[in-house]
């Protein structure tokens, strides 16, 4: 029987980071062992401080294809732009 391992996406919070970031992918039997397989394989120096596998089977994603329809809606939304909001001269720069 030769059956090949799920395929995990790694993400890692770095030390300066507050979000996680994509870094790459592994084939693991479970969770536990995709966690510990990518701290070998992506923090070898001690760059991170947290790690996110999540089954690449799990992960939806769209296509660029599905761009305009996707995307095209907020663009009707000017409100949303930051023009539109006074900032008080007392809070600076940003």
């Amino acid at each position: 029987m030769n059956q090949e391992w799920p395929l995990w996406e790694v993400f890692i919070r770095s030390q300066h980071g507050l979000a996680h970031k994509h870094v790459g992918s592994l084939h693991a039997t479970d969770a536990e062992m995709a966690v510990n397989h990518a701290r070998d394989v992506y923090t070898r120096r001690n760059e991170g401080v947290s790690i996110w596998v999540v089954p690449a089977s799990a992960i939806v994603a769209s296509s660029p294809g599905e761009r305009g329809e996707l995307f095209e809606p907020a663009n009707n939304k000017v409100y949303r732009h930051p023009t539109f909001f006074v900032i008080p001269p007392e809070v600076g720069n940003l």
